[in-house]
């Protein structure tokens, strides 16, 4: 008899922050059909590349002397062609499988009991959705870049439309700049370009400001080069990403609960 922990890892955090990993799985689960349509490949490296950012998130707020904090965390052990878990329901595997039903919805179901856990106890949620892309793969005639922001054009994280003047007074707008001061390419981050641009998919729609207020959602995409090929540019991104998520949350509100 299977567990549900045979099929995904989760732990529960205590900052309003939530990693979400839905496509480094790795595990055939011969049990489950094989999907037919959609894009099918494990994003590469991107399970262990949230472990390490959650190491650093913890590592930093410790390094100021404060309790152990750690983000919220949950993955799919399970490859996505057998269950794409930024789809919808209909999309995201073969409808005849007791076993991937169950497992998306758990996936789902746990997002969002953390989402609203975290409006309740701190009045905000952040959930980070993470995946991968390769570079060679862009669009001909795209700028070249290594992570990419999707947060459905700013849905996802603002209720209502916002000026464009503030579109980069936000969590979004701090890594923009980070990176950009490393000269590390990012997008959105070039306004006279043309960019390569992920809006973000199913989860960050789902759980974003439009539909559930003071929930933001990021979708980041990480190159192949970050995530499998160059140890010194995952070890600057991870750390950048670790330092403005700390900065966003290094406040009393949040680290006294």
């Amino acid at each position: 008899m299977h567990e549900i922990k045979d099929y995904i890892e989760f732990e529960k955090g205590n900052i309003p922050l939530i990693l979400s990993v839905p496509h480094g799985g790795i595990l055939e689960c011969d049990s489950i059909p094989q999907r037919t349509k959609g894009v099918l490949g494990i994003d590469k490296g991107t399970i262990k590349l949230a472990k390490n950012l959650i190491k650093q998130i913890s590592i930093n707020f410790k390094n100021e002397k404060l309790r152990f904090k750690t983000p919220f965390y949950i993955s799919s052990r399970v490859r996505r062609s057998k269950i794409d878990l930024n789809r919808s329901e209909y999309e995201a595997y073969n409808q005849n499988s007791f076993l991937a039903r169950e497992i998306y919805r758990f996936y789902h179901d746990k997002i969002k009991e953390w989402v609203f856990k975290n409006l309740e106890k701190y009045n905000r949620s952040l959930l980070i959705d993470i995946h991968g892309f390769e570079k060679d793969a862009r669009p001909p005639g795209f700028r070249d870049v290594e992570v990419i922001l999707g947060t459905n054009n700013l849905e996802s994280f603002f209720s209502e439309p916002i000026q464009k003047r503030d579109w980069e007074k936000n969590i979004r707008g701090k890594i923009i700049q980070k990176l950009l001061l490393l000269d590390i390419p990012i997008a959105p981050g070039h306004p006279r370009r043309k960019e390569y641009v992920l809006t973000g998919g199913y989860t960050t729609t789902q759980y974003g400001a439009s539909r559930i207020p003071k929930s933001q959602t990021i979708q980041i995409e990480f190159s192949d080069r970050i995530r499998l090929y160059d140890e010194n540019l995952k070890k600057m991104v991870i750390k950048t990403l670790a330092h403005v998520f700390f900065e966003d949350l290094n406040e009393p509100n949040y680290l006294m609960r």
